[in-house]
């Protein structure tokens, strides 16, 4: 089956048990991507749900600037660096898999195949044609979904052909605008979608892919490199006419 991944349309948010599916803020490209959202030093926050009891979560977790000792990786392809802080902390096994990946030159020379302006660019198969790709474990692994983690603009996220189905194709939220009727269904859903929330992803993202793509980066310089693979030209099913090339993926410790 193809990896149909992320469904093209402004959707609603569903309420199913305490996980949402999410989808799409405004910004002025900078190095975080997210124009001000990066955060020193984020406070931790317990909420406490009916039914569930108290639940921690950290808002701004995933602006932190990259410290000594974390690990992010660079994307180089022939239209620009892209440089994102990942999350093993959060999302172990989509770490170790991006990262493995990437470490032994699986991600080398493979096209973003799927581009949609507004929305995402889509990479990771080695056949370039949304059908190939797997984990490094040789099959499917679980979502890893976590409060901290959303489909802001800038995340790297999990492709999926649906749940639990995740192999090495992976996806940059790029969208910019919001919808206004999206942001009062989040107010009116409430947690997850807190004030805190809400006011980061008016800079732009997608809330409707939350808990159903598993986030386990954030683009912290090179949003405008998203941006310029996003404007390209494609064809009827969004692949780019000519070809925006993953030279390599670089693995390292600490900011770059």
């Amino acid at each position: 089956m193809k990896i149909i991944n992320i469904i093209k349309s402004a959707g609603l948010i569903i309420l199913c048990s305490t996980l949402f599916a999410g989808c799409s803020g405004k910004t002025e490209n900078d190095k975080t991507g997210q124009n001000g959202n990066i955060v020193a030093s984020p406070t931790p926050t317990t909420v406490t749900i009916e039914g569930y009891g108290d639940i921690e979560y950290t808002p701004g977790y995933q602006f932190t600037a990259p410290q000594e000792g974390d690990t992010t990786a660079i994307i180089k392809t022939n239209m620009g660096d892209i440089k994102i802080k990942l999350f093993p902390e959060k999302a172990p096994k989509a770490v170790e898999n991006f990262v493995t990946h990437a470490k032994n030159g699986y991600y080398d020379n493979v096209i973003f195949h799927r581009v949609i302006d507004g929305f995402m660019i889509q990479g990771g198969d080695p056949l370039g044609t949304g059908y190939g790709g797997e984990s490094i474990w040789g099959e499917p692994f679980e979502d890893e979904f976590n409060f901290d983690l959303k489909n802001y603009r800038g995340a790297l996220s999990m492709a999926n052909s649906g749940k639990n189905t995740n192999g090495s194709q992976f996806f940059i939220v790029q969208n910019k605008e919001i919808q206004e009727e999206l942001i009062k269904q989040m107010e009116q859903v409430g947690f997850p979608f807190t004030k805190e929330v809400i006011e980061l992803y008016k800079n732009g993202g997608t809330p409707t892919l939350d808990f159903v793509h598993t986030v386990f980066g954030q683009v912290y310089e090179g949003m405008d490199v998203v941006d310029k693979i996003a404007a390209v030209e494609t064809n009827a099913d969004d692949k780019p006419l000519q070809d925006v090339v993953i030279k390599t993926i670089e693995i390292a410790e600490g900011k770059e």
